[in-house]
């Protein structure tokens, strides 16, 4: 893997190790993408589009993927406390449980984090499969985030099947700076999203996205696929500034930080 820009906010002794044109470790790919230090919470999205603009191609991210993409989606959820996910997303891509890695149970455990980062799903109307192993046997309880006004009846058929249901807003909908502080009192501050489209264009409009990381994957795929953020617009666009550039094989692996 080539480093075509400087990796910024590094904290390891040996972070500045240029990968050149072979693969980058675990170890290496981990401090590259370490969670700012002094950040009290820091929500990151983990995102892949194809060089039309797809985030998807056939409903699923998965075709516009590689292995060294993969690598780096198992290094960001070996970093994270919880990774969010909206309700399609968890059907679409057949969600299962996070699972522990030996090469980052020290670093977790340094960190005074659990074996595996929790699930939270975002979902206005709890429309889920409560007998998937998502909610059956999760190493960490999977959490589902929910507004009040969502159907009664469904957040107690959760409940009752020992899902832990927080309510983030006011009507049914989920307030997305809720959810991001109601994870963060549960000391689940460093914290991903792997989208959809949908749930990422409602933080990016609610102005709480810290961090970007997309891949751009070297594909084309036409079609009428949505974008990695689909939702409400801003009045002003919000400036990311980018922190890293990495390069295999033709992909592009960024990183942007919200300035």
């Amino acid at each position: 893997m080539r480093q075509l820009f400087p990796v910024t906010d590094m904290t390891a002794p040996n972070a500045q190790v240029n990968g050149g044109d072979r693969e980058w470790s675990l170890d290496e790919l981990a401090d590259a993408y370490a969670y700012p230090a002094d950040a009290e919470v820091w929500l990151r999205a983990n995102m892949v589009s194809s060089l039309d603009g797809a985030g998807q191609h056939d409903g699923r991210s998965q075709p516009l993927s590689s292995d060294t993409d993969m690598r780096i989606f198992g290094t960001l959820r070996g970093l994270a406390d919880v990774v969010i996910v909206g309700a399609e997303t968890v059907r679409l891509e057949g969600y299962r449980p996070a699972r522990a890695r030996e090469a980052f149970a020290e670093r977790r455990a340094a960190a005074g984090q659990g074996p595996a980062p929790a699930i939270a799903i975002v979902t206005a109307s709890l429309d889920l499969d409560l007998a998937l192993p998502l909610f059956t046997s999760p190493l960490v309880p999977t959490l589902v985030l929910t507004g009040a006004g969502a159907p009664a009846e469904r957040i107690a058929a959760a409940r009752e099947a020992g899902v832990e249901v927080l309510l983030a807003g006011d009507g049914a909908a989920v307030d997305p700076a809720r959810a991001v502080a109601l994870l963060a009192e549960r000391g689940l501050r460093r914290q991903l999203t792997e989208g959809g489209p949908r749930l990422l264009g409602q933080f990016t409009a609610a102005e709480v996205l810290d961090e970007l990381c997309l891949t751009l994957s070297p594909t084309m795929t036409a079609g009428d696929a949505q974008r990695i953020s689909h939702g409400p617009s801003l009045a002003l666009p919000t400036r990311f500034g980018l922190a890293s550039l990495l390069e295999q094989d033709g992909f592009l692996f960024t990183r942007y930080r919200r300035i």
